[in-house]
């Protein structure tokens, strides 16, 4: 095979690839949709379970693909949910995913430390969206988001130590 087709073909897998991640960020998205709301946790609060394979594309394909995945994500939350779940979604999406990547290239953190520096972020980008868009009494909030970031961060860190051999198998194949 000539170098530009294989080229051709490692550019139509990688493309393929992001494809795959990203429809599996959806239906985790949708799935956690279902499940019913956490006690003791404010209105809206969702495990992040699609954030596992932002957080993992971020790590392995780069910015612009994880970006990719978290407006896709922002845009499906818009269609199912409205606008403000839209508007939420791509605030909290956007920065989270752009610290985690960021957060990933100087090699100091673990998968832990990445998901709740991501939580936090996601968590501040929609408490200031919703500030804008709603009321300042949301920001009565803030504590309860530092310790939902630091538990959902870490959950969602753990469980993506828990699938990265998978998910590593699928971008290879």
């Amino acid at each position: 095979m000539r170098l530009r087709d294989e080229k051709k073909v490692r550019s139509a897998r990688r493309i393929a690839a992001i494809g795959i991640f990203a429809a599996l960020a959806l239906v985790l998205s949708f799935l956690e949709g279902l499940l019913p709301p956490l006690p003791m946790m404010p209105p809206g609060a969702k495990l992040g379970l699609s954030n596992i394979v932002t957080m993992f594309v971020a790590s392995s394909q780069g910015l612009l693909p994880a970006l990719l995945i978290a407006v896709l994500k922002g845009l499906f939350a818009g269609v199912t949910r409205g606008f403000t779940a839209m508007a939420l979604s791509l605030a909290g999406g956007v920065l989270s995913t752009a610290v985690m990547y960021f957060l990933f290239k100087t090699k100091k953190f673990g998968l832990i430390g990445v998901g709740v520096s991501g939580a936090f972020a996601h968590n501040a980008a929609q408490l200031l969206c919703a500030y804008f868009l709603t009321s300042k009494t949301m920001l009565w909030y803030a504590p309860w988001l530092c310790v939902l970031s630091a538990a959902t961060g870490t959950l969602t860190g753990l469980l993506l130590r828990a699938v990265l051999p998978l998910l590593e198998k699928l971008e290879r194949e």
